[in-house]
């Protein structure tokens, strides 16, 4: 199958890398390509005409050459530089783990629309706003669904019995709620999560993204839901992602 010589697409910049003396390695997940690896060659030089178009977190449309290993970048322009989250070190730090999750979660050259929009509308949410710790809880369910990772919220994971109103225990290893009988018998590490946080994830996975950020959530109730899907998150990456310190550190500074 013959290529085009050059393409063109709209993305967000996850995150960059610097290689040799003036270049950048530059991880984007494109509207249409999904997410593409490619090269900012001279971006670090004063008068490189890339210069400022490319910043992490930016929604940018590039024009890119087809190489032997990397994708050169020939154009760059803004779409959309998110400033208003780049100048608050409190949405940059939180910015910064949705993208970790996307470029994580993310498979090379596979496009995922709904992925696309779900980062976009996100980082629109946080510069109009602010912060919403039910934002980070939303994002992750939805990445995690697309992903096929959803963790079973309705049904025992092992028996597949429908889940009664009540407290519950989560297993990540097993992906979900295990009920009564079956949490006996299992020997993976698990989690309480209260009716209200079961009903507060199964809101977050049909719910609109205005919806789901503005939701008044009781704190306890948001730790818990935060507890669990890192856990999950964690469990499914088999690592801890590197901007979890930094968001942490930054809220605690905050005192938030």
């Amino acid at each position: 199958m013959n290529f085009p010589a050059t393409y063109k697409t709209q993305g967000v910049v996850l995150k960059q890398t610097p290689i040799g003396e003036a270049d950048r390695v530059l991880s984007i997940f494109t509207r249409d390509l999904g997410k593409v690896r490619v090269v900012a060659r001279g971006v670090r030089k004063p008068r490189s005409k890339l210069a400022g178009h490319l910043e992490p977190l930016s929604h940018v449309a590039i024009s890119v050459s087809r190489g032997r290993s990397l994708d050169p970048i020939k154009e760059a322009e803004t779409v959309r530089s998110f400033r208003g989250v780049r100048e608050n070190l409190q949405l940059v730090s939180e910015a910064v783990y949705l993208a970790e999750l996307v470029e994580s979660f993310s498979a090379q050259d596979q496009p995922s629309p709904m992925v696309y929009r779900l980062l976009l509308d996100a980082l629109a949410w946080l510069e109009t706003n602010g912060d919403s710790r039910g934002l980070m809880r939303y994002f992750e369910v939805r990445l995690l669904g697309e992903s096929g990772f959803g963790p079973e919220l309705h049904s025992c994971v092992e028996c597949r019995a429908t889940l009664e109103p009540g407290d519950y225990l989560y297993s990540s290893e097993a992906g979900g709620v295990l009920c009564d009988d079956c949490k006996v018998t299992t020997g993976a590490a698990l989690m309480p999560l209260s009716q209200d946080a079961i009903k507060v994830l199964r809101f977050y996975a049909r719910a609109k993204l205005d919806e789901a950020a503005s939701l008044n959530v009781p704190p306890r109730v948001a730790d818990e839901t935060e507890r669990v899907l890192r856990h999950y998150v964690r469990y499914v990456l088999e690592r801890e992602l590197k901007s979890v310190e930094f968001m942490d550190l930054v809220r605690r500074e905050a005192g938030t």
